[in-house]
């Protein structure tokens, strides 16, 4: 017998205003931050920049289910990444995905530490969702880096921010412009 099942995938990156130009950037284990679209001059500048914007995105085939923008300051780890399984992505699958909870969840995460620290784990359990094997350091096996975060940071770089709210708003756009079959 075969269960409906629905896939998330979902990934943190953060972006910034650098001067004259948008910067984007993962957190990689082996070496720390690794950026884009910035140069040296830029980075030197003492001009003040918007700051980081960090932001996780959970979607499906139908489209985005969450987009979480984390408080200035704050860090992704396995407390907040877990508080947002339990309150947002399940209360948006709830509203928004219909009988999806009672269904099956599969869930698409990296092996990023929030993703794979015990309290995570605990809170997957909880919550029932059956999360897909990633294996260690596979970048090429990282959708969520390709798609739809590769498009958003073309579409992002060279624009000036003067606030993270106008990082926000043109991710938030950007997200909304795309058709649903960008996400199948």
């Amino acid at each position: 017998m075969l269960t409906k099942v629905k896939l998330f995938d979902t990934n943190s990156h953060w972006g910034r205003n650098v001067g004259p130009s948008f910067c984007t950037g993962k957190q990689t284990p082996e070496l720390g931050i690794e950026t884009s679209g910035i140069t040296i001059e830029e980075e030197i500048q003492s001009q003040p920049s918007a700051g980081k914007v960090i932001f996780t995105v959970f979607w499906d085939s139908q489209g985005v289910i969450v987009e979480h923008y984390l408080e200035r300051g704050a860090t992704v780890n396995s407390v907040r990444y877990s508080e947002m399984l339990s309150t947002e992505l399940k209360t948006a699958i709830r509203t928004k995905r219909r009988g999806l909870l009672s269904s099956g969840v599969l869930l698409l995460h990296d092996n990023a530490r929030p993703h794979t620290d015990i309290h995570t784990l605990q809170t997957l359990v909880k919550l029932g969702f059956t999360v897909l094997e990633h294996p260690p350091y596979s970048p090429d096996l990282a959708p969520s880096d390709y798609h739809p975060f590769g498009p958003l940071k073309d579409a992002l770089m060279g624009r000036r921010f003067t606030s993270d709210e106008g990082v926000k708003e043109a991710v938030r756009e950007w997200l909304a412009a795309q058709p649903k079959t960008f996400f199948f």
